[in-house]
């Protein structure tokens, strides 16, 4: 199998990287300021595993792979199929992002039949240009949105599991959407400009943490989506979470995220502010704005916080711990 791995940060370098240790035709679509780091030192693994591997990769693709796996955030997709079309006519695609639009988009490009979606649950820092922190493992959640027979499903499956946990998921919208919970708070480290740890070790930002996840949840229901388990995150979860008193879930909260990962970790809203490049905080907190806004329900809270974000990603500054409290009416 050609396996095209299309957007090597964070996510896409830990695929890339293990999946060129374990496989022979393997290639990585960079951007131009990584090329030449790659070529000459390869990639670097850090964190829960380490090690080194020399890598192919370039600027866009040269041949047609059986496999892409697309890692490039939202916003960028469109660019990143646009710019390759050429050579996707015949070949599968593995979605990887946050978020339950990028699949949708791609169903631009390709048939539904030819799209993968997937749920990544280990996570990753990415420090440019040529080097990732592996901060945890977890497994890669498989299947269709669109509820397709993906005839390469299996195959992809076997090859991947060489490496991570795999699962398939006959129907995986819910399991998308309590993805989002994960990553529902990865905006308010983001605005701050800091670590999970750094952030979640204040109680007060545990609150508003929960306070997101409250809102959000009573969205969700209220819209008639059904959450699904994830493998080792169960809908239970946040259905504790938001209905115990806010103060004790905020203890909770805040000793769960800083026991996630030794090494500090920066959410994927943060690194894509860090790099200049704009957010997937839409597909995110904004996805409970427009899931909201869809059946005639209030989100302020996402709302601000999204609002927020956007105001750091085009003024470069990141807002003040006491300033965001202050925001929220949280003292």
């Amino acid at each position: 199998m050609k396996i095209a791995v299309i957007g090597c940060g964070a996510i896409g370098s830990i695929f890339l990287g293990k999946l060129c240790r374990q496989a022979g035709d393997v290639f990585g679509v960079v951007r131009d300021y990584q090329k030449e780091p790659l070529f000459e030192q390869g990639l670097k693994i850090r964190g829960i595993e380490e090690f080194d591997v020399s890598v192919k990769s370039g600027t866009a693709l040269r041949e047609k792979p059986d496999l892409v796996i697309l890692a490039v955030k939202i916003n960028d997709i469109e660019e990143a199929l646009s710019r390759n079309k050429e050579y996707l006519k015949d070949a599968y695609i593995l979605t990887t992002e946050n978020g339950i639009r990028a699949d949708y988009i791609v169903s631009k490009f390709i048939p539904e039949e030819k799209i993968i979606t997937g749920i990544v649950l280990f996570g990753a820092t990415f420090s440019p240009p040529n080097t990732v922190t592996y901060n945890f493992q977890g497994p890669v959640v498989l299947g269709s949105i669109f509820e397709k027979n993906v005839g390469i499903l299996p195959a992809v499956k076997d090859l991947l599991a060489k490496s991570f946990d795999v699962v398939v998921e006959e129907s995986i919208k819910g399991p998308k959407y309590l993805k989002v919970f994960v990553n529902l708070n990865n905006c308010i480290p983001a605005v701050l400009g800091v670590s999970m740890q750094d952030a979640f070790s204040d109680l007060r930002l545990a609150r508003l943490a929960v306070m997101l996840n409250e809102e959000a949840y009573e969205i969700v229901d209220k819209s008639g989506v059904k959450l699904k388990d994830l493998p080792g995150y169960p809908v239970s979860r946040v259905e504790s979470l938001v209905s115990m008193p806010v103060d004790a879930a905020a203890g909770i909260f805040s000793q769960v995220m800083a026991s996630l990962s030794k090494e500090p970790l920066y959410g994927s809203i943060l690194q894509s502010i860090k790099r200049g490049r704009p957010s997937e905080i839409d597909y995110i907190n904004g996805e409970i704005v427009r899931l909201a806004e869809e059946n005639n329900l209030p989100a302020p809270l996402n709302k601000k916080i999204t609002d927020m974000v956007h105001k750091v990603e085009t003024g470069g500054k990141f807002f003040a711990r006491e300033e965001l409290l202050k925001a929220f009416g949280i003292s």
